[in-house]
């Protein structure tokens, strides 16, 4: 009997021990957002560490605001290369950012492992609730008549926000003044306050506040109004001939292994795609894509090489 017990004990401790192991075949996984709690950036992480909890043990969002997201682009680049750490950014830092600062802390395509483009989204044109101004035809006219008083927040400088009033300005022939903020969120508290007049944003930022009378978006700059606010005219409409658009997507540093880019690629499109989770983004404004790592690949090469231009243009470059 005895022997019987301790030949079945060793057994039992393996079965016992099997369980856990098992728990941990789904590793876990921390998605970093270069943006403070609020914004479009981080609503967007939360809804995509719903749509993969199932496949991780854990998913956690870190926020990691400044600098425009390149402090959370510093960290996920020098994490270590096992598929258990990502970046959601817009595409600015990918795209932008290189033709920008003539000093970056990361190589926008060496350094990092594309994974997945999650979504397009366009941008908005708000005033604030005191700002006499109904449309864009308006702020346009105002600009005109008191050049460079007139000011515009984004969620930082060198952002995607940032270039659209540049190139806003420079369409509309109105001089504005930018004011950047370390994130959307703070961005509306300034704007709700009055100590901005306008500012440049993902619609996401602004719907609600705009469906509340708190704020006026007053003009969209993609091609067609957004499903948010369709009663407002896109810039086209109002005269300004201008259409700029912009995406999501992750990230994994640089190094991954083809299998571990690859599940991680599939993970987030199967997310993207689950009917739940597309229906809550096409409600928040986005085009719900959900790529392969090649298809995020060519994108950041197409939009690399069509800001180059207009950005040289500006002549904006930042330190």
């Amino acid at each position: 009997m005895h022997r019987r017990v301790l030949l079945t004990l060793p057994l039992a401790l393996a079965a016992a021990l099997a369980l856990p192991a098992a728990a941990q075949d789904k590793p876990p996984l921390k998605i970093v957002v270069g943006f403070p709690p609020g914004g479009s950036a981080d609503l967007l992480a939360r809804l995509m560490a719903e749509g993969l909890k199932n496949d991780f043990s854990q998913v956690i969002v870190e926020n990691k605001p400044g600098a425009a997201g390149r402090i959370a682009l510093g960290l996920v680049k020098r994490a270590p290369a096992d598929g258990q750490t990502v970046v959601l950014l817009p595409s600015g830092p990918m795209v932008l950012f290189p033709h920008v600062y003539k000093k970056l802390e990361y190589d926008a395509v060496n350094d990092f492992t594309p994974i997945s483009l999650l979504a397009h989204f366009q941008f908005s044109v708000v005033a604030g609730a005191g700002v006499p101004v109904k449309n864009v035809k308006d702020m346009i006219a105002r600009a005109k008549a008191e050049p460079g008083k007139g000011t515009y927040g984004t969620p930082g400088l060198g952002s995607l926000p940032h270039f659209m009033g540049v190139m806003f300005s420079q369409k509309a022939g109105a001089e504005l003044n930018h004011v950047p903020f370390q994130g959307g969120g703070p961005a509306n508290t300034a704007l709700l306050g009055g100590h901005i007049d306008y500012k440049f944003d993902v619609v996401t930022e602004t719907a609600e506040l705009h469906r509340a009378g708190k704020v006026r978006i007053i003009g969209v700059t993609g091609s067609k109004r957004d499903p948010q606010v369709p009663e407002v005219p896109t810039l086209q409409e109002q005269g300004v001939d201008m259409v700029a658009t912009a995406w999501f997507a992750m990230y994994g540093p640089a190094g991954l292994k083809p299998e571990v880019r690859d599940m991680l690629s599939a993970a987030v499109a199967k997310a993207v795609r689950t009917p739940a989770l597309k229906a809550k983004l096409i409600e928040q404004g986005y085009e719900p894509v959900g790529s392969t790592p090649a298809e995020l690949a060519a994108a950041q090469a197409a939009d690399l090489k069509r800001w180059e231009g207009p950005i040289k243009a500006t002549g904006v470059q930042l330190d």
